[in-house]
């Protein structure tokens, strides 16, 4: 396994040219327009971006009413080019200036003259569904973040990380979908946050050697000396007994977050119960795929079919729609 990459010195730029350097390595419809789109525009832009990048939230959108969808995709395409000026921009320096950049656009979007598609689309969602700006700015708080820390010392630190990295979205979703009430923030936050890190921490593990050569550990380096396993290991690509100790410990530990999480299901209209479902099944079958090559994440990243996400979307579907339909009065007088 190739060794984990280094950052380069940027010190002698100045921030402009830190910026245009870093947009070089990204995407060209990524940068700030001159001219702000119109609304239409901006909405084609975001469902392009959502439904082009990541098959799986095309999948979920199938269950979301035909209204929500211009909202999901707005904070999709926020959180996608978000985690792309983070993560695919190969300096630290360049990063964190469009980081930076892309933070001044929130708050110009929120006072009212967001250029960028994405803000465009996003200053919409965010009258039509009342959302504070705090999760939004949190996200990128996680993604400066990975520019610097690149080890975390306990668990409680890697949960910290979630709290910014990965709970904000399952608010931000519960914002969209009006789940969001004086009554129900404090219990569906609690519970959406414990399947976010659940899911973040599933993502961890699957990605072991990925993120290593990002130069990335999210193991707990206090978990780590308790089960005896180094950086050497991870390096090599050898999955000892050691490190397969470890790894069933975090999986063991992620699986309990998402059985807390998934009393959310039950609680949240039928429509997001659908999409919440769903993304718990995929969030366990990595979990359950980690186990099957038992716990070797290094030699192979597991991943899961195409054919078991169209399973686990028709489980999700019949787990929900089933019961509905025992309970619908048409139904019932059918059986009498």
């Amino acid at each position: 396994m190739p060794t984990a990459t280094h950052v380069t010195d940027n010190s002698a730029l100045s921030n402009d040219e830190l910026i245009e350097q870093g947009w070089a390595a990204l995407p060209p419809s990524y940068r700030i327009p001159d001219t702000a789109p119109t609304l239409p525009e901006a909405q084609a832009y975001c469902k392009e971006l959502a439904e082009s990048h990541y098959e799986n939230f095309h999948v979920a959108s199938w269950f979301l009413p035909k209204a929500l969808r211009p909202h999901f995709h707005s904070i999709y395409a926020y959180c996608r080019i978000s985690d792309d000026l983070g993560d695919e921009v190969p300096n630290a320096a360049q990063a964190l200036a469009l980081l930076d950049l892309w933070g001044r656009e929130l708050d110009a979007c929120y006072e009212g003259h967001a250029r960028h598609p994405v803000f465009v689309a996003l200053a919409e969602t965010i009258r039509i569904c009342s959302i504070p700006k705090e999760p939004f700015a949190d996200l990128l708080v996680a993604f400066r973040q990975d520019q610097t820390v690149k080890r975390f010392v306990t668990i409680d630190d890697v949960h910290a990380y979630c709290r910014f990295s990965a709970n904000p979205v399952g608010r931000l979703v519960l914002y969209a979908s009006g789940e969001v009430t004086p009554a129900t923030q404090e219990e569906f936050f609690r519970l959406s946050d414990a399947t976010c890190t659940a899911l973040q921490l599933a993502n961890f593990w699957q990605d072991v050697s990925v993120d290593w050569l990002k130069g990335r550990v999210y193991f707990p380096q206090a978990d780590m000396q308790k089960f005896g396993v180094t950086d050497a290991a991870i390096e090599e690509g050898i999955a000892t007994p050691e490190f397969r100790a470890l790894l069933k410990y975090e999986v063991d530990s992620a699986r309990s977050l998402f059985e807390q999480g998934m009393r959310l299901i039950d609680k949240v209209n039928r429509d997001l119960a659908l999409d919440l479902d769903l993304f718990n099944r995929g969030g366990l079958e990595i979990l359950r795929v980690i186990e099957q090559r038992n716990y070797d994440v290094l030699s192979a990243r597991p991943a899961i079919s195409k054919a078991t996400k169209l399973q686990l979307a028709l489980r999700a579907v019949s787990g929900k729609l089933l019961p509905f339909l025992r309970r619908s009065p048409a139904r019932a007088g059918k059986a009498a």
